[in-house]
């Protein structure tokens, strides 16, 4: 066992203040670092924009494990690291609590945050007025990449692959369709999920050939939590203005009734040994296996200690920061299953005293990793995670077949013998009855999705599994399993595209494939108008029905019942008002076969089309 495992050092040397990094005012600068196993630390100081070396000041050691300075002045704009002295040995490293860095982040900088907000953005504070959603199932998520939306040449935005590029109004193609933020604020979609805008790795993007560089990566290489990626900015060598242009974008999707869900990674750093974690305190913020190498449940090299109080209290006040200082109103958690209940618990708890409305939804998928079973966020312990989504690939299998095989088959696609995996999604992923269960307490545990940024577009994934099917069949398939996602219990999760049926020419992860692969392609969205009529009319027709979005899973089992129905179909009724829908029975029918089907309604009254085609329909009785 460590050392850092006792339960002595953390009686000795956890920190509770909430002082820690550079906390500016025009008269001074207090740092406060903590590093226990340091022997001496200092800050270094660089001038403002050119970086160069300007002194070096010692620093106190103090209570609990933590060393302290006060600078005397104005130091504003000034850049700084850390030095510490381990052993025999001297680190330099940019502070972990760092608000603000230099082009690749390199150094940390310190600034005045207020002169970072744009107009009126106290007033988009609040609150309750934002993001007073009565129930996280109310929400429809569209996952996005920042510079995916606008990138593509007929996209009409000026400031292509950035912060701002994303904020922009008015946008069309040649073709006359609306392009980027107006597109998405057309769709009726509640939450826009941007893939990680904190300060990822320079070895996946580097910001200094950032405006002439057509390198491109989903950015999962976190270097530097707490300031945003200097790629999207429209100049990255001032600190300042990534994170002004940013909070700028936000304010703007907020203006339009968007609410902004971050892509979180906490569960890994880009490189265990660079990273600055590791070169303050050595051997404490990663998890170890016995034999003393890296345990590497995330396929990234690392993981997180999670567990471990000062790595957990830093993933919470990071969180915090983020929902504070730029008015984040939800967090998705990349690979949760390698972070500990506890931690998550103890963020749930503190974004409940902000506002319940936060979302917070993350990959409950078990993992490969030295951590306990019992203390993962993962599916298996749901129970201990009420208020946290997690995305059901059993739902998402199902409907296309399993993601990891391209050849095989879903429910949409051909495949028999997939209804019941249907039914569990349609359910919420609760425990229903007979086979219908499975991990959620209640149906916001469940985010339903067909496709995310992960392994190939829903498109790509059809062209593979049912090669001999027509354009038109593709289609019928795809905007079948689109209506699924849309009209089931839970929590509905769309990859920004699929309203086009995106693709990406057959590439299965493309995060760092030509930037040709992964922009959205505004031309085949103008070729593609009926299928982005139909998926607004979709995401329509759930908002205007409440029984779509029962609450609890006692509200599901008193009020949702399947119906008779042939093999390759399913179907069912939200009986009685459900969730105070204002029509008293809806019917739903998913037909995935391609012959056409008679079915006898239930007799609860003359049934009305509301929502109509080919493979799904949609009738209610009042």
């Amino acid at each position: 066992m460590s050392v850092f495992d006792a339960p002595a050092f953390d009686m000795h040397y956890f920190y509770e203040g909430n002082d820690l990094g550079a906390i500016y005012t025009p008269e001074q600068t207090r740092f406060r670092l903590w590093a226990p196993t340091a022997s001496e630390a200092r800050v270094a100081l660089y001038i403002p924009g050119k970086g160069e070396s300007a002194s070096e000041a010692a620093m106190q050691r103090d209570i609990r494990g933590t060393w302290t300075l006060t600078i005397p002045g104005d130091c504003r704009n000034w850049l700084y690291t850390y030095r510490v002295r381990i052993g025999a040995q001297w680190n330099e490293a940019v502070d972990p609590y760092a608000k603000a860095v230099t082009v690749n982040g390199e150094k940390a900088a310190i600034i005045d945050l207020k002169e970072t907000n744009p107009p009126g953005w106290e007033r988009d504070l609040d609150l309750d007025a934002r993001v007073s959603l009565p129930s996280p199932v109310d929400a429809v998520i569209y996952e996005l990449h920042v510079r995916d939306v606008s990138v593509h040449p007929e996209s009409g935005v000026r400031y292509k692959g950035k912060f701002l590029g994303l904020s922009e109004k008015g946008t069309r193609s040649p073709q006359g369709i609306v392009t980027a933020l107006d597109h998405i604020v057309s769709l009726g979609v509640t939450h826009v999920q941007l893939l990680p805008v904190f300060d990822y790795a320079k070895e996946s993007v580097d910001e200094t050939a950032a405006a002439n560089d057509s390198r491109y990566n989903w950015g999962y290489d976190p270097h530097h939590y707490n300031a945003p990626e200097g790629s999207y900015a429209t100049d990255p060598y001032i600190p300042a203005v990534r994170i002004a242009e940013l909070k700028r974008c936000i304010q703007e999707l907020h203006a339009r009734d968007l609410r902004v869900v971050m892509d979180v990674v906490y569960n890994h750093v880009y490189d265990g040994y660079l990273i600055h974690f590791s070169k303050l305190v050595p051997g404490y913020y990663l998890r170890y296996r016995p034999d003393g190498t890296l345990s590497n449940g995330s396929a990234c090299g690392n993981e997180c200690a999670t567990q471990r109080p000062m790595m957990s209290r830093y993933i919470v006040d990071s969180v915090l920061y983020w929902a504070k200082e730029y008015h984040i109103d939800g967090f998705r958690f990349d690979l949760m299953g390698l972070m500990d209940i506890d931690t998550m618990q103890e963020i749930r708890r503190r974004l409940d005293e902000l506002n319940p409305s936060l979302l917070m939804i993350g990959e409950g998928w078990q993992m490969d990793t030295v951590l306990s079973q019992e203390l993962q966020a993962n599916q298996s312990n749901a129970a201990k995670l009420p208020g946290i989504g997690m995305f059901n690939e059993g739902l998402r299998d199902a409907i296309k077949g399993p993601v990891f095989h391209a050849p095989d088959k879903g429910f949409v696609s051909g495949a028999t013998g997939c209804e019941e995996g249907i039914k569990r999604g349609v359910a919420g992923g609760i425990s229903y009855g007979g086979t219908i269960q499975q991990f959620a307490l209640s149906p916001a545990q469940s985010v339903n999705f067909a496709e995310c940024h992960d392994n190939h577009t829903l498109w790509d994934k059809l062209a593979l599994s049912v090669p001999e099917a027509t354009e038109e069949e593709r289609g019928d398939m795809h905007r079948l399993a689109s209506a699924i996602v849309l009209t089931s219990q839970g929590i509905p999760f769309l990859h920004a595209g699929q309203e086009f049926m995106r693709t990406k020419d057959g590439v299965e992860n493309s995060y760092q494939s030509p930037v040709e692969i992964n922009w959205l392609d505004w031309r085949r969205c103008a070729e593609r108008q009926d299928d982005v009529s139909y998926m607004r009319s979709l995401i329509a027709l759930r908002r205007s029905h409440p029984a779509f979005r029962l609450r609890t899973a006692e509200e599901i089992r008193a009020r949702l019942r399947f119906e008779a129905a042939p093999a390759r179909a399913v179907a069912f009724t939200l009986r009685d008002h459900a969730g105070g829908d204002p029509d008293r029975h809806l019917y739903v029918l998913y037909n995935a076969s391609s012959a056409a089907l008679s079915l006898e309604l239930p007799a609860l009254g003359p049934w009305e089309v509301r929502f109509g085609g080919e493979h799904v329909l949609a009738l209610t009785a009042g």
